[in-house]
């Protein structure tokens, strides 16, 4: 609470009474010129900075007289929404207390007859409610009285009462990203407007400082590192996480002041995702995906494994809420962080409802364990544990149990949980899992029971440390102190089991707080530790269902504790910021929900404090609580009398109606003291820690405890809760708050469906519409003179910038023409509508850019000069370089020019010296060869004629001399052609020998292969005379048996001819032989075996023919000479050669065939002919 003293309570000094002249002078002269701004409100004494003597404003500050039509369109709809009240909602669920001196009346805008004919006239649309509750858009076509026509998109027209109509927003501002900036702001065009932007992917909005996120359930492309760039960078503005968390990230490290981001809604709504982007946007911001901010983010993994579960509404439906206090280095970076939880829902751990599961970390354990870990912990498949099975729902589609598990195992290690200490946290998993198979049998007719022993009893003994007898004893009875002896009773079935599952949840509960602290200390500040820091609140939203029990009822009030948080930031605040600064601000009209709050916690008399009362007492039951409850608070207006066990309570949400059966229970959380005992007697250490800590939990509670007690009295879980929500609170008011509502547009948990129903009952629990109108008609903007000044005072020129934050402020509005009605300044800020504030950005920002342009200029002249000027000096130091360059190269030239040109007159001199040497030896030459052919011509010729003749020679021997230079150049030219010739010949003659040797090589070439194919011809023939020899004899021996053969009259060499022939072997000539010296005689019977005789003759001698032929056309191809043009056609010749010898021999193959063939038949006839004589002569 903001206090203010009033200026008339404290002692005034000469310099405030001076103040309050100047500003009644203010406001005579502004009586006078009605286009002033408004005056300047007097500033109290309890204000530390007082202004300087002279405040009054200057006589020439006006405002422009010509109004936007814009601005005057958005203040009568602000007076036409403000001036509206809220009406009682149809449903019971969502409606609000009014107030005493309230009447009731539509929460719309109404038309009034001046709009309603611009509606008329302009044929605009509006919203008309269907009976059905349902809200049609149409258009007014004519009005009668109370009753007006409309147009309806479907073609219908239907008259409708004036009161069910409520105006409708252009088409141009279906897709605004903000609320406030809807002309009108009605439910209907708040469903409008986000069932439009649902519908094209954009399920993020605005209603003021208030984040609305519809969740989408399905994936959606707008997140990643490419995001987080763009938010970064502010290359966009439109809403979204990521912006909330900016804005957040950006006020710590510029204001060092901490800040929250609140998530709220009802399950399904997407707050645990919500939270888990805004973390990870955060920690891209400070060191990305690694270090410290990959620990925080690996916590979420974590905390869902333990804390989240399927429920009928999500399958991944948080179970608790948490509190994660992310805290920032000096540089920004994540240093660490801490983890608060509230209110884990116990009760999931042995009871579940139908399409339920528990906590999704026993079934990753069933699913995901290696067969190592199982067989150390007995485990068996999840449908095998009554914990679990009870709902019948063991899967989740699209969930991989194993993977998830696999995955919480590496988070563990990024945390640096021990693998000894994992192995403890699933053998506490286990242990709960097999004390929920624990069964009892009734051994009496008192319903007394004992435990059965199989094998739930052992694996639950043997995992908890403890013997089966001390496990049995503490399930099955309990010790009663009675004066000095304790006396051990049976317990009965139900009492039984309730000991049971208060044993599995005191064990999850604990295990899960265990957890959470070494979560903590892994994430603890280090060195780096700053006071800056981002906390993160994800709690369920306002419940109402059928049947509301005590958990309902916890976070219906933890609700009811972050709305009145949200109303005092938003209007509270406000209203009391506004008018402890002097602003003169219209009285918001909003419900406070303190009475609700009072109703909860307020001592002697409230809800929790009867309940912590009637759980002391161990006779009292649900029964004779409710009965309390109607007996003392029926004066609180927020609560309802209602039948037998129920009573409803009116909440800012709207009336739940709360049963409170079960409520003493599960405010007591009981655990027996032989549960106590049989932890503490344990082996186990973890088991032993968490009954210290229960046993210290008590202490603290100024609680007693006796071992001898049935039951262990403590402050109530109601209780303990609220001490934790005080707490929670106290974090939050230290923080600048940023209120994420996250909406669920269906229940089908389906994407693209929007049930307009279900968005206006979250929409009206959230209060977002009536935050938008607040916001809407107050001032959200709000900036310290100083901080305005500074920012904004560069807009002025230098003449005009006076030294006051507060006259600097005044004159920045002057200068550009802010409305007064868009504006109003405080004794220390500056308050500005909605909007105002962009306009002067832009303005600084078209200022700094042309600054920046200005600079450029500047720079860029003086760089330009500095340029030419070492450009002149470099040019000139180039030139000095370059002449003394040239000089030196000139030098050096000079030099070996002249020892060149020395040597080049030596080397004509040589040359000129030599040319005359070579001459006068050419010239010696020619007069020796003359004078030899003289002396030849004086001895051939006699004397007689050589006297007659010679004159003719001495004629000749002058024309000699005269013609001797035409003769040796004549003679030099023959040289050179003989020379050519010659060097010409030789290259012939090389070629020619090349062509010879590869003549020779090919020679040498076909000599081998003929050589070879001979042999091949040799072998072939002399298998053909084989075939001829064998055919031979073997008519001989068939002609033996009808004639004798006279061997004698046979040449002997007949045989030695047909072996030399056989065997291929050649005379010296180079032919072969066959002499034939006799022939077969035959008688008249066998003329046809001569025939066949004569055949093969015929055939023998055809073969040494054709033998005789080959191998005289293969002599005839060796006999070529090398060198000769027919070699050079010799493999021609032998392919042709080769063809035909193939041709004729396989004819010569088919006749020896025929013959064969002939032969056998006269044998078959000779034996048939034999065979008649036989039988004749017989």
């Amino acid at each position: 609470m903001v206090l203010s003293a009033s200026p008339n309570s404290l002692t005034r000094s000469s310099l405030e009474e001076m103040l309050d002249s100047l500003r009644r002078k203010d406001e005579e002269e502004n009586d006078k010129n009605k286009e002033l701004p408004p005056a300047l409100p007097s500033r109290p004494a309890s204000k530390a900075r007082l202004p300087p003597a002279r405040r009054s404003l200057p006589n020439n500050f006006k405002v422009g007289s010509v109004m936007n039509d814009n601005v005057e369109s958005k203040r009568k709809e602000i007076s036409i929404l403000t001036s509206t009240s809220r009406r009682e909602s149809m449903s019971s669920f969502g409606r609000k207390r009014v107030k005493k001196d309230a009447s009731v009346e539509s929460p719309y805008a109404k038309l009034d007859c001046d709009t309603l004919s611009y509606f008329i006239k302009m044929k605009l649309r509006v919203w008309c409610r269907q009976p059905r509750g349902q809200w049609e858009l149409g258009s007014i076509q004519s009005t009668s009285g109370e009753e007006a026509s409309v147009l309806f998109s479907s073609g219908k027209v239907l008259k409708v009462a004036r009161s069910e109509l409520v105006p409708a927003n252009p088409d141009i501002l279906e897709v605004a990203d903000d609320l406030i900036k809807l002309a009108y702001l009605n439910e209907p065009s708040v469903l409008h407007n986000l069932r439009f932007r649902y519908s094209r992917e954009m399920i993020y909005s605005k209603a003021g400082p208030v984040l609305i996120a519809l969740n989408p359930f399905k994936d959606l492309q707008m997140y990643g590192n490419d995001y987080v760039s763009t938010y970064r960078q502010r290359l966009v503005d439109s809403p979204h996480v990521y912006g909330i968390a900016e804005a957040a990230y950006n006020q710590m490290m510029r204001d060092e002041v901490n800040q929250s981001i609140i998530i709220s809604g009802e399950s399904g709504s997407g707050k645990t995702e919500t939270a888990k982007i805004a973390m990870q946007y955060l920690a891209a911001l400070g060191s990305g995906s690694f270090g410290r901010a990959n620990d925080v983010l690996q916590t979420n993994c974590i905390l869902e494994a333990f804390g989240n579960a399927k429920t009928s509404v999500n399958d991944n439906s948080s179970r608790f809420g948490k509190f994660i206090e992310i805290h920032f280095s000096a540089t920004g970076k994540i240093c660490g962080a801490n983890i608060q939880t509230y209110l884990l829902e116990k009760s999931r751990v042995v009871q579940l409802a139908s399409g339920e599961r528990s906590y999704h970390v026993f079934y990753q354990l069933c699913a995901g364990s290696p067969s190592s870990l199982k067989e150390r912990l007995n485990l068996k498949a999840a449908c095998e544990y009554k914990y679990l099975n009870q709902s019948d729902c063991m899967t989740i589609g699209g969930i991989d149990d194993a993977k998830n598990f696999h995955q919480l195992m590496k988070a563990f290690d990024a945390v640096r949980i021990f693998k000894e200490d994992q192995e403890m946290i699933f053998k506490m998993l286990a242990t709960i899992l097999w004390l929920g198979n624990i069964s009892f049998k009734v051994t009496d007719s008192e319903n007394h029971i004992e435990v059965v022993g199989d094998e739930a009893i052992t694996s639950a003994a043997l995992l908890m440390d403890c013997s089966s007898q001390d496990l049995m004893s503490a399930l099955s009875s309990q010790k009663i102190q009675s004066d000095q002896d304790i006396v051990s009773k049976s317990l009965t079935l139900l009492q039984a089991i309730e000991t049971r599952d208060a044993i599995a949840k005191f064990i999850y509960s604990s295990l899960f707080e265990w957890l959470v602290q070494q979560v903590n200390k892994s994430l603890e500040v280090g060195e780096n530790h700053t006071e800056k820091s981002i906390s993160i609140l994800d709690i369920c939203g306002f419940q109402s269902f059928q049947k509301n029990s005590f958990e309902q009822f916890c976070i219906n009030y933890a609700n009811e504790r972050l709305q009145q948080h949200f109303y005092r930031h938003l209007f509270k605040l406000e209203q009391e910021d506004c008018e402890s600064d002097g602003i003169d601000c219209t009285v918001l009209d909003f419900e406070d929900n303190q009475e609700c709050l009072d109703l909860f916690e307020k001592k002697p008399l409230s809800l929790l404090s009867l309940l912590d009362e009637e759980s002391n007492f161990p006779e009292a039951s649900d029964l004779t609580f409710a009965n309390k409850l109607k007996n003392l608070l029926d004066a609180n207006h927020c609560f309802k009398e209602e039948s037998g066990r129920a009573f409803s309570v009116r909440h800012y949400a709207g009336e739940v109606l709360y049963d409170t059966n079960g409520f003493l229970e599960k405010n007591r959380d009981t655990l027996s003291s032989n549960s106590i005992q049989l932890l503490s007697s344990s082996n186990c250490e973890l088991l032993k820690l968490f009954s210290e800590v229960f046993n210290q939990s008590e202490e603290h509670g100024n609680s007693t405890f006796h071992v001898g007690a049935a039951y262990s009295q403590k402050i109530g879980i109601g209780t303990k809760f609220k001490d934790q929500l005080f707490k929670l609170m106290h974090q939050l008011e230290s923080t600048t708050p940023h209120f994420i509502r996250c909406i669920k547009p269906n229940t089908k948990k389906l994407p693209g469906i929007y049930d307009n129903e279900l968005v206006l009952q979250q929409l009206r629990c959230c209060g977002l519409l009536e935050a938008v109108r607040i916001s809407r008609a107050g001032y959200p903007t709000r900036i310290k003179h100083q901080d305005f000044s500074r920012r904004y005072g560069i807009l002025l020129s230098e003449t005009d910038v006076p030294q006051d934050p507060l006259t600097t402020t005044v004159a920045v509005l002057q200068k550009f023409n802010i409305p007064s009605e868009m504006y109003q300044v405080g004794y220390t800020k500056l308050y500005l509508r909605a909007g105002q504030i962009g306009a002067l950005e832009d303005k600084r920002k078209h200022f700094l850019q042309a600054t920046v342009g200005i600079q450029k200029c500047f720079r860029g002249h003086q760089v330009r000069s500095y340029f030419c000027e070492l450009k002149n000096g470099v040019t000139t130091l180039q030139s000095f370089i370059r002449g003394e360059v040239t000089r030196r190269k000139h030098g050096v030239l000079t030099k070996s020019s002249i020892t060149v040109y020395s040597k080049k007159i030596e080397e004509i001199h040589a040359i000129i010296l030599l040319q005359s040497v070579i001459r006068g030896w050419k010239v010696r030459r020619d007069s020796s060869n003359i004078n030899k052919l003289r002396k030849y011509h004086e001895n051939a010729q006699p004397r007689r004629k050589s006297r007659v003749k010679m004159p003719e020679v001495k004629d000749l021997s002058n024309e000699l001399v005269q013609n001797r230079p035409s003769a040796l150049a004549e003679l030099q030219k023959r040289v050179y052609r003989a020379e050519a010739i010659i060097e010409q010949k030789e290259d012939e003659n090389t070629e020619l020998k090349e062509k010879l040797k590869q003549s020779e090589r090919k020679r040498i070439e076909y000599e081998a292969k003929m050589k070879s194919m001979e042999d091949a011809w040799q072998k072939q023939m002399a298998s053909l005379q084989t075939s001829l020899a064998a055919a031979r004899k073997s008519l001989a021996s068939e002609n033996g048996t009808v004639q004798p053969v006279r061997h004698d009259l046979v040449s002997p060499r007949y045989y030695d001819s047909e072996d030399a022939t056989l065997l291929g072997s050649q005379t010296t000539n180079g032919s072969t032989h066959m002499k034939l010296s006799g022939s077969f005689s035959v008688s008249d019977a066998g003329r046809q075996a001569n025939g066949t005789l004569t055949t093969v003759s015929n055939l023998m001698k055809e073969f040494e023919q054709r033998r005789q032929t080959f191998n005289d056309e293969v002599k005839a191809l060796n006999e070529v000479k090398p060198g000769q043009s027919g070699n050079t056609n010799s493999a021609d010749e032998l392919r042709k050669l080769k063809q035909r010898f193939e041709g004729w021999k396989k004819q010569y193959k088919v006749r020896l065939r025929e013959t064969k063939a002939r032969i056998s038949e006269n044998e078959k006839s000779r034996r048939t002919w034999w065979g008649g004589k036989l039988s004749s002569r017989a």
